[in-house]
């Protein structure tokens, strides 16, 4: 699937300058009426190293009201939440009836990261795809809105974004050991996240793809998707403008067709 996904997406400076601002207001609209209709919202950011995820989550909540919106950063274990079922630090993170929460990696670093590091074995990684199905299929079943994101970018293009930040004394403290891992099994790792695509899409827990390479092409196709999701969660018209929808589908059915 990754293999086929077109990272030479792009937009230019000028045309994201002129769409973001009004997203960013839609978005912030759909906030209040998810809200007032009282429906959670989880966006899941998962992607390779380096690829902006905590920058996407600034961009997607810069104009919203913060007493709607949270960040949930995703960091391995603490002993004493080892000492219960592994999801259940999770559900202490669900958002409450009418808000939405941003996950900085999420659940799934049980069948990424810790299937990869060795940190758990084969049989608690392959066992946590059912209590993920489970779990997502819960809350949906109990009117949450779930979307996730998966951020791509090439083996060339992680690596030389990782240097960059390993250059400057400013941000090497950016790139951690599990980073430094990532890239160097990226083969392996694109295996385990082909499998974690093909067993955790779902009709209620889809994922979408973000070619990453050109950042302002995945802002805005992160936020041209959250808002589509949220206006048909709510039975709302479409906003976004026809020339958006017709791109989207051309890319749609390029990848199609490259497949």
């Amino acid at each position: 699937m990754l293999e086929y996904v077109n990272l030479d997406l792009a937009l230019s400076k000028e045309e994201y300058e002129s769409r973001i601002g009004n997203l960013q207001q839609r978005l912030y609209e759909l906030e209040h009426a998810v809200y007032d209709a009282k429906v959670p919202v989880m966006i899941v950011f998962e992607g390779w190293a380096a690829t902006g995820k905590g920058r996407m989550i600034s961009i997607l909540a810069e104009r919203l009201d913060p007493r709607g919106f949270r960040v949930v950063p995703i960091a391995p274990p603490r002993t004493a939440e080892t000492r219960y079922p592994w999801l259940w630090r999770f559900w202490l993170k669900i958002p409450a009836r009418g808000q939405m929460v941003a996950y900085d990696t999420s659940w799934y670093r049980r069948v990424l990261t810790d299937r990869i590091n060795k940190a758990v074995n084969k049989k608690a990684w392959e066992s946590a795809y059912q209590d993920i199905a489970e779990f997502e299929e819960q809350l949906a079943a109990d009117g949450v809105v779930i979307l996730k994101f998966w951020l791509h970018i090439s083996k060339e293009e992680q690596e030389k974004r990782l240097n960059k930040l390993l250059k400057d004394e400013l941000t090497a403290w950016q790139v951690s050991q599990d980073d430094l891992i990532q890239q160097k099994k990226y083969d392996k790792y694109s295996q385990a996240v082909e499998d974690m695509l093909s067993r955790t899409d779902s009709p209620h827990a889809p994922w979408t793809i973000i070619e990453a390479t050109n950042r302002y092409h995945a802002r805005v196709k992160v936020l041209e998707t959250t808002i589509e999701a949220l206006e048909a969660r709510l039975g709302l018209p479409s906003s976004l403008a026809p020339n958006a929808k017709k791109r989207r589908k051309s890319e749609e059915l390029q990848g199609a067709v490259n497949a």
